[in-house]
């Protein structure tokens, strides 16, 4: 990989760990709200799905490790088994299979808010909500109902806030000459 590459799955990881600190909790699921999947869908939008992969392993193993990194400064195995932790494993699949999925055509934003709302989100609520139900010994509807539903209006403005970025930040990082003296 380039530096560039590198350095751009850096800052994703960075801004990752960053969104998981702007979370508030809903009174009637242990799911938090956080802007975290702002950031999965940027980072899956703008890098291929092998970084993107990597990006998220990378996060993800800083959290095991005891970095806080997770929704309100959580972290360790805890988290990761708790009933929310699917939705962090989901960003594993999720996130390689969107930056696969907006790869398939010309960048623009209709194409990135329909792989992500369409594709994306879909997948990390499907495992988060298996997950969920699985730990917390609750029916699946019951969990669809708790950690779903109350999400998707939100979730889906998320969607929109990321293409956007994505699509800046795109044609901002195609316009610039990046320094490549160590390339």
């Amino acid at each position: 990989m380039k530096t560039k590459d590198l350095t751009k799955m850096a800052i994703c990881i960075a801004l990752l760990s960053v969104s998981s600190y702007l979370s508030f909790p809903l009174p009637f699921t242990p799911t938090m709200v956080t802007a975290q999947t702002i950031m999965i869908n940027v980072s899956s939008l703008l890098l291929t799905p092998q970084q993107v992969f990597i990006t998220v392993m990378l996060y993800l193993l800083m959290g095991l490790l005891g970095f806080p990194v997770f929704a309100g400064g959580g972290s360790g195995l805890a988290y990761i088994v708790s009933p929310s932790g699917g939705f962090l494993l989901a960003f594993l699949i999720a996130a390689p299979v969107i930056s696969l999925m907006r790869q398939k055509v010309a960048v623009n934003f209709k194409r990135y808010l329909q792989v992500t709302v369409f594709i994306g989100m879909p997948i990390i609520y499907f495992i988060g909500a298996v997950w969920m139900s699985v730990v917390t010994h609750m029916g699946l509807i019951a969990t669809l109902n708790a950690a779903v539903l109350p999400f998707v209006i939100g979730d889906t403005l998320k969607c929109i806030i990321a293409s956007t970025l994505a699509l800046r930040l795109e044609r901002l990082t195609s316009s610039t000459k990046w320094v490549t003296s160590y390339e």
